[in-house]
């Protein structure tokens, strides 16, 4: 089974392009122009053993960065979707886990229905004085 898919998404503001396979070892080659993206998405891959690539040849960062956001959210949702196939053999409907990370924990849960949705809480950590 290869679980493997590669997208390219073009727009008014943005340029984009992801490969991915589901069944890698955690690799990684991220350059979204966000630096703080980069690192997370960077993260996602390795902690989720698959391997991940997101290039950013145009985005709209002049204004605000809501729009490279959101369509490097498309195109990760469209390449998982691609990858994982119809019958999404291999996995369940669902899941849900935790990661304590430095001053954080992250919670995720992710269903892969198809209905699309993101929910994110975000607070800065209080600086230690």
């Amino acid at each position: 089974m290869n679980r493997s898919a590669q997208v390219d998404r073009k727009s008014k503001e943005t340029e984009i392009s992801a490969s991915l396979n589901i069944d890698g070892t955690g690799q990684s080659k991220i350059k979204t122009q966000i630096g703080i993206l980069d690192h997370m998405l960077e993260l996602f891959a390795f902690h989720g053993f698959f391997d991940l690539a997101v290039q950013v040849q145009k985005a709209d960062l002049n204004i605000d960065l809501h729009h490279t956001n959101e369509d490097i959210g498309i195109v990760l949702g469209k390449v998982f979707k691609k990858a994982l196939g119809d019958d999404k053999a291999g996995i369940r409907r669902f899941g849900s886990g935790f990661a304590p990370m430095e001053a954080m924990l992250a919670q995720v849960v992710i269903d892969v229905s198809g209905r699309g949705y993101l929910h994110l809480d975000y607070e800065p950590a209080a600086k230690n004085s």
